[in-house]
């Protein structure tokens, strides 16, 4: 997985009635943008992420 600064990865659900989640990168902590990353969520809430398969990269639409 590669992301940069400004991305956002949409966690899908994994089960029944658990939602899709999304998140904007804030700082990329790998090598060349491989994970982990530090991510914002939607709510505000900030966390250090290392993204599974059920995880999409969207690229910055401003970048």
């Amino acid at each position: 997985m590669h992301a940069n600064v400004g991305d956002k990865l949409l966690v899908h659900g994994r089960t029944v009635g658990q939602h899709d989640r999304t998140a904007e990168v804030v700082e990329v902590l790998g090598q060349k943008g491989t994970p982990p990353y530090r991510v914002r969520y939607d709510d505000g809430h900030e966390a250090l992420m290392s993204p599974g398969p059920d995880t999409v990269v969207k690229p910055d639409e401003h970048a």
